[in-house]
């Protein structure tokens, strides 16, 4: 289990790309839009003490001056009367579910909700069901036990914008010149608002002013709303227990991105800030009664471990965080889910990893990305071998790494990520994103059954066969099933792999076993849509590329240590041995093609194989972490812990090998380790530090652990 309670967690509504951080110590939290990393404001929570008038008790979630007291010298603020101080660390506990997270210290309860709900369609779902999934807004309950005190106390919720530039925009949401629409509230420019849901007798006071300890300690409301912090102040009356209820409201109006016009969906219902938080008020009972567990008991199964169920959370509540739904200027809708800290658009090395999570929330999430990269981020190459890249033969389609990045779609047919003249990172992913694609669509074709798409999609799905068996070779005299071409897009450079930061253990995308299994996967998930569809002749083209592929890999065993290298037909045998050689064997399940997988079936070898292959390298100085936890490669200390769910998947659903939980525990540590703690969950872990891939969605692939004993 978490061995600290003090890690930030975002709190998101569904597709707004916003989020309410909080649990790292400090002014490391807050409300942001739109952004890859936490606000860093200040977030006031506080209960004043019951034996000592005038003094609060407060969450540490503050620390750094707010707005231009942050021009102030240290000695300056000093001088200013303190009236606040932190609850003991040892007086504060943390329960963290998927939809709700609370904290309690002393006579204050704090409880954040936000929903994990599977997403309507909007081409097809009543209007009703998706105003409530979408709506930009997460929910605050505070709890204040005042009956053993016989004096009043104030309780104060808020937050300081720690940026001299944003004092000016805080206001109070009860003044609005067309009328006074009874908002009580707080509220920063036309994009977010703090509003109160208490109804009529509201004990709740909206304050703005410079410093949290002037307006907890106001003897009436000031009018004016100059300052860099706004709160909520209430008193609770002696010997009672009060439930204080917020609305945490965002909005974006107007276009939201550039390069191809699109704007937030929830403005079909909500024209700003205030409508939303209307809304949030009229309906706060419902809502947070329904949002207080996720949809069918997701998440809820008996057989996670404490630290499997915290990283499946955790996850779950970081992908949330980077998720946008957006309306084109045709009204069709326009999933997004952004690269966490880079805030690439729909990488389509995610979409893929995405796709188990989505699968089964929402099916049309995935189908969406499909068409959009099929409708403009498609595009038609040549390939070339690494020793002559200046001969040119055959290519075909494939897909760009991503749609753009910080709200700015990309041109068509380019990603925002990719780079000729390249050998490492942001070089070209042709071939794999060409199998991302493949994998992803035939996935959705399994679950959903969509004849529609198979139809509209059947040519360019054998357009992505012939392409991917061209990077193989051209010439089936020459082919092994394993991808040996570049794309002559990298112009004399090389292909890389997801894992674009690693050596070339994983980090090259020719002939290595990880791209190898993908290619594997994905001719055994083609022939199937392909003889679904009586596609005979391509049907068995893609299961002649996937015998090759699977005898290739067996030939390349190690004589002498029985193992894998991580790239093939090389002079002198690689020396690195990777888990992710196993990592492809999932997609056989996803696909229909059970039967591949089978201990007495057409791939026996290739799983005897690989099963004595993740048997031998999942041991210390190898592919195990002194501390237990999983090293992806032999040679490199950096390791993917989206990956590390689903090769543990693997592992144990489709090898039968059982997982030292130490690993788990392992995992754990590393999320929650006071160097990563401010980042929520992290995907790229080095050594047990958080150094890339932070604030991030792709944890999600943990929803396999759900999969496990026959659940969802």
């Amino acid at each position: 289990m978490s061995k600290t309670i003090f890690f930030n967690a975002q709190h998101s509504p569904i597709g707004a790309f916003a989020s309410f951080t909080l649990g790292e110590r400090g002014a490391k939290g807050g409300f942001g839009h739109e952004i890859g990393k936490p606000a860093d404001q200040n977030v006031y929570i506080g209960l004043e003490s019951a034996t000592e008038e005038g003094t609060f008790d407060m969450l540490p979630f503050y620390g750094a001056p707010d707005g231009v007291l942050a021009n102030y010298t240290p000695e300056e603020i000093s001088k200013q009367s303190k009236v606040t101080r932190n609850f003991p660390d040892e007086a504060i506990e943390r329960e963290y579910h998927a939809c709700i997270d609370t904290w309690r210290a002393g006579d204050l309860s704090f409880r954040i909700t936000s929903p994990v709900k599977k997403i309507p369609d909007p081409e097809t779902a009543e209007e009703s069901s998706l105003k409530d999934t979408l709506l930009p807004v997460v929910f605050v309950d505070m709890t204040v036990n005042n009956s053993e005190s016989d004096k009043p106390r104030r309780v104060v919720f808020g937050y300081g914008s720690t940026d001299s530039q944003k004092d000016f925009a805080l206001h109070y949401m009860k003044h609005n010149h067309k009328n006074m629409d009874q908002l009580n509230g707080i509220g920063c420019g036309r994009n977010f608002a703090i509003v109160s849901c208490n109804g009529p007798n509201d004990p709740v006071h909206a304050r703005v002013g410079f410093e949290i300890e002037t307006l907890v300690t106001l003897p009436e409301d000031p009018t004016t709303s100059l300052g860099g912090c706004a709160a909520m102040v209430a008193t609770i009356p002696p010997n009672e227990e009060k439930h204080i209820r917020f609305a945490i409201c965002f909005h974006r109006d107007g276009m939201a991105t550039s390069g191809m016009d699109a704007r937030y969906l929830y403005n079909r219902w909500w024209k700003d800030v205030r409508e939303v938080a209307h809304y949030a008020v009229e309906n706060h009972d419902r809502l947070v009664m329904e949002w207080q567990m996720p949809d069918n008991n997701l998440l809820i199964v008996p057989q996670l471990s404490d630290d499997q169920r915290f990283q499946l959370v955790h996850a779950v509540h970081s992908y949330y965080g980077s998720t946008q739904l957006l309306e084109l200027d045709n009204g069709k809708p326009f999933w997004i889910v952004n690269e966490g800290e880079y805030r690439m658009i729909n990488t389509l090395d995610l979409v893929v990893d995405h796709a188990f999570f989505e699968l089964t929330m929402n099916p049309w999430t995935v189908k969406n990305n499909l068409d959009a990269y099929a409708d403009t981020h498609s595009y038609y190459d040549e390939v070339s071998s690494p020793a002559d890249p200046t001969k040119l033969l055959p290519g075909g389609v494939t897909f760009t790494h991503d749609m753009g990045v910080a709200n700015h779609i990309s041109p068509p047919q380019y990603s925002a990520y990719e780079r000729p003249f390249l050998t490492d990172c942001f070089s070209y992913m042709s071939c794999e994103e060409l199998t991302n694609w493949i994998l992803t669509a035939c996935m959705y074709i399994q679950v959903s059954k969509d004849a529609d798409f198979v139809s509209r999609r059947l040519g360019l799905i054998k357009e992505c066969l012939q392409s991917l068996v061209n990077r193989d070779h051209p010439d089936p005299a020459q082919r092994t099933g394993v991808m040996k071409l570049n794309s002559s897009r990298t112009k004399g450079g090389a292909e890389i792999t997801t894992y674009d930061s690693l050596d070339t253990s994983l980090g090259q995308a020719t002939e290595n076993v990880y791209i190898a299994g993908k290619c594997w996967a994905s001719y055994l998930a083609l022939e199937k849509v392909l003889r679904d569809a009586n596609a005979t002749a391509e049907a068995d083209l893609a299961a002649t590329q996937a015998d090759l592929c699977a005898r290739t890999m067996v030939s390349a065993v190690d004589k002498d240590s029985s193992l894998i290298p991580a790239i093939i037909n090389t002079s002198t045998p690689h020396p690195a041995r990777i888990i992710p050689a196993i990592e492809a064997l999932v997609y056989p399940l996803f696909t229909g093609r059970k039967d591949a997988l089978a201990k007495d079936g057409k791939f026996a070898e290739y799983l005897q194989v690989l099963t004595a292959h993740y048997q031998a390298i999942l041991t210390p100085g190898i592919c195990l972490f002194e501390d237990g936890g999983w090293k992806l490669s032999s040679t490199s200390d950096n390791s993917w812990l989206s990956k590390i769910y689903l090769c543990q998947f693997v592992a144990r659903n489709i090898l039968h090998q059982d997982i030292d939980p130490k690993a788990d525990a392992a995992h754990v540590a590393w999320l929650t380790a006071p160097q990563n703690t401010y980042w929520a969950w992290s995907d790229q872990i080095i050594a047990g530090v958080a150094l890339g891939s932070k604030y991030y969605p792709r944890g999600v692939t943990s929803i396999l652990w759900c999969t496990e004993d026959g659940n969802l």
